[in-house]
């Protein structure tokens, strides 16, 4: 089913594009909705600022069967200021009512429209502009169909600062503290409902970061573990990686969404103006319009490090300012950002995107500050199929977390498989199952059709 969706997806988003106005889903950055309401600074971090019920579904035009709500919340900017975002609530008829998911989806995206965040995408009737939101729509119902209740923020904030971990890593914390003042309407019999929080690649950076952050930023958070893959727990080593490789077009999205207003732009504008070629500022106004698989097909086999980009060559990442900003956003570093509930991990060792030495090393600082963590190696999986192949997994983590039956201490398995067995979560959660196979068929063994697919195309584009 998912390869028919699939193909069907350029056909349903130029048809969702055509509908008339009154019915279409509103960008963010038209939607009065996400514009904060006067006297929100005053609020305390968490605060519920707007609410209102939507319709969510499944590639912007099948109706997912569950209530759901959007909250317009009150966080924090790197700089400490007040700003605001929103996160999306599911709520399955079969809810239980003393815990929730809290689902971080890797929308990887720096669109200064909105198009990329979940909260856009999420709704009936959205052109479903960013795809890996839409097939992790298929991870997050497995939670709905084991009865949790699901947020899933759109962490980046209001500037789509993607790459921001610190800011993604707040974002988070407060969508849970307002998911959690949300108690009366979602009918939680308690004022301090375990969570779980999970994510995968763009989704790790937000999860890893409000992991680390939690004890000194919101400690009241009732958090029994995270679950996380594929994680960018260094920014710096991520990008030498990728840069002219086939995926380097995630690295124009991180550039933008590092220099926004609510990130590090204060520090960074001032460096990229002295050191953008004209070349280079097209890219990145390009980055600001598109979400993050866009740019793979604008930006493949590039580099970030050419002087046709920026002035300074391979030594841009050397310069103080921008190494500065680099650094704060390596998970691990510091001990009093050590999570306190226990971390599951899994990570490929072929990752094509994100090194397979950001997982070990980032698993060896928190065991050595005392974390609980344990990682799992995918020993046949790229990047994309890891997520498939893992998140049996991370899924049974989850429920272990919120049973209080995970071992402390630090511990590391491999996983050999390719595939799936479409039982592996039950028979409630077979559908599930059967997609994600449809997935790794799409994906291809260690992502080689992904890889195809997304060569041909620039190939294309390029001739």
């Amino acid at each position: 089913m998912l390869s028919s969706l699939r193909d069907m997806l350029p056909t349903l988003a130029l048809g969702a594009l055509l509908l008339p106005t009154t019915l279409a889903a509103i960008l963010p950055q038209y939607d009065p909705f996400y514009n904060a309401p006067a006297g929100y600074r005053n609020q305390a971090p968490g605060s519920i600022l707007r609410t209102r019920r939507v319709v969510t579904s499944y590639i912007g035009l099948i109706p997912d069967g569950v209530q759901a709500w959007q909250l317009l919340y009150r966080t924090t900017a790197i700089n400490g200021t007040a700003i605001a975002s929103a996160t999306t609530v599911f709520k399955p008829l079969n809810a239980k009512l003393d815990s929730f998911v809290s689902f971080h989806t890797a929308y990887d995206g720096s669109s200064v429209t909105g198009a990329c965040d979940p909260s856009f995408n999420y709704q009936l009737l959205a052109p479903q502009i960013d795809l890996i939101s839409s097939v992790e729509f298929f991870l997050l119902q497995a939670y709905l169909l084991d009865g949790h209740i699901v947020q899933s923020p759109d962490y980046e904030g209001p500037d789509a600062a993607f790459g921001a971990g610190r800011l993604a890593g707040m974002g988070v914390l407060d969508s849970m503290r307002a998911v959690a003042n949300f108690k009366s309407t979602l009918g939680f019999t308690t004022s301090t409902p375990k969570i779980v929080g999970y994510g995968y690649s763009g989704g790790a950076i937000a999860t890893g970061w409000a992991a680390s952050l939690i004890s000194n930023y919101a400690p009241e958070l009732n958090v029994l573990g995270w679950a996380q893959g594929g994680t960018p727990a260094n920014l710096t080593g991520t990008a030498v990686f990728i840069d002219g490789t086939l995926f380097a077009g995630f690295l124009p999205q991180a550039l933008v969404g590092l220099s926004a207003d609510s990130a590090y732009g204060a520090q960074l504008d001032p460096v990229y103006d002295r050191i953008i070629t004209p070349d280079g500022r097209n890219i990145l106004n390009v980055a600001e319009q598109i979400c993050g698989v866009e740019n793979l097909f604008t930006f493949a086999f590039q580099s970030v490090q050419s002087t046709n980009v920026q002035t300074l060559g391979d030594k841009v990442f050397y310069e103080p300012t921008i190494a500065g900003v680099l650094e704060k956003n390596v998970m691990g570093v510091n001990s009093d950002e050590t999570p306190k509930a226990p971390v599951y991990m899994y990570h490929a060792t072929n990752d094509e995107v994100i090194p397979y030495a950001n997982a070990t090393t980032l698993y060896s600082d928190w065991c050595a500050d005392g974390a609980s963590v344990h990682l799992t190696t995918i020993a046949n999986g790229g990047h994309a199929t890891t997520e498939i192949i893992g998140f049996v997994g991370a899924f049974n983590f989850v429920k272990a977390a919120f049973a209080g039956t995970v071992a402390s201490g630090c511990s590391t398995s491999t996983e050999l498989a390719d595939t799936l067995d479409p039982l592996a979560l039950g028979v409630s959660l077979e559908p599930v199952i059967v997609q994600l196979l449809n997935a790794l068929a799409v994906a291809g063994r260690k992502d080689i059709n992904i890889k195809n697919n997304i060569q041909t195309l620039n190939e294309t584009v390029g001739a």
